[in-house]
């Protein structure tokens, strides 16, 4: 068996792959990396519309996730104004349908005082997407949703609240159809919450923009933070030399993955300046989680070797 290449995934279209989420395809047999795609390379974008406008990305793994390709981008037929940003998917199967949780923003800014919402959409080839709803959320301005199964056979939404200083919110639903909101879920500044069941326990990682931030939990409600963040030191491999960004966990067959992403023009050792497009490019990166203690770590300097089994 290989270990994974760095970096493990490049968009060859905006090469500003970021935002991953993994999800199997039932009738290709094949692991699907879902991503907001960035439009890094667009060199004349003004202020920050290089991230909006952007398609979700869609490459595709037929060796277990070693090795990724890319295959298309989504065709979300959610396409209330000519101009419009898709962000941060979460996807999940059940009973045969694709679920995607999706952050919509009304249009292409140069700024981010704007609103933007969670929309639900269904698919069954996880390329064609039908929108369901917009979320009845806390307020005009989340982002980044993650869904996550209770025991109770229940679904329950976490996300991100803008307006309470980037704080994660939670909403539950039966069916994942009509969603309630429960309101904040913890008080910290973060974002793209992932949320997982491992080593007997209930996980969160955010985005804290200085490495990621791990919780832990018994029942899905109280969060314990961990002192340590992961990925918070720069690496040592190909377009890892910068903090890791916004997460995907997959446990399969007793081990924890992580797919994150890194800004490599943005390493403390040697940054870009801020509006080139080096600094803008991103890449989607592996390391695996360890358990140690009670205590989630990564090495993202040691090889990675993967081989995920058929999802369910």
């Amino acid at each position: 068996m290989q270990a994974v290449a760095k970096p493990l995934f490049s968009d060859p279209i905006y090469d500003g792959a970021a935002d991953p989420v993994i999800v199997y395809h039932k009738k290709e047999k094949k692991w699907f990396m879902l991503y907001t795609n960035r439009r890094a390379t667009n060199a004349q974008a003004e202020g920050v519309t290089w991230v909006h406008g952007t398609r979700i990305g869609i490459a595709e793994s037929s060796d277990g996730g070693t090795t990724w390709t890319y295959r298309d981008t989504a065709n979300i037929n959610y396409r209330p104004v000519a101009a419009y940003t898709h962000w941060a998917p979460d996807v999940i199967e059940h009973d045969g349908t694709y679920h995607m949780y999706l952050t919509y923003v009304p249009g292409i800014f140069t700024d981010w005082n704007h609103p933007r919402h969670i929309i639900h959409l269904t698919s069954q080839d996880l390329f064609n997407w039908d929108y369901q709803s917009t979320l009845p959320l806390v307020n005009d301005k989340v982002i980044d949703a993650n869904v996550f199964r209770l025991p109770d056979g229940t679904w329950r939404l976490w996300y991100n609240n803008e307006r309470d200083g980037k704080s994660i919110y939670y909403a539950d639903s039966k069916d994942l159809y009509q969603w309630q909101d429960k309101g904040r879920a913890i008080k910290a500044r973060g974002e793209g919450p992932k949320v997982f069941q491992w080593k007997g326990q209930y996980w969160m990682i955010i985005d804290a923009w200085k490495g990621l931030q791990v919780y832990s939990s018994p029942d899905l409600l109280t969060w314990k933070p961990q002192e340590e963040r992961l990925l918070e030191e720069p690496g040592q491999g190909k377009d890892d030399q910068a903090i890791g960004g916004h997460p995907d966990v997959v446990v399969n067959n007793g081990k924890a993955y992580l797919f994150y992403f890194t800004h490599p023009g943005r390493a403390k050792a040697n940054p870009s300046p801020a509006s080139s497009v080096n600094a803008k490019r991103s890449v989607i990166q592996l390391a695996e989680l360890q358990y140690q203690n009670g205590k989630l770590t990564t090495d993202r300097d040691k090889p990675t070797y993967i081989h995920l089994k058929p999802g369910k």
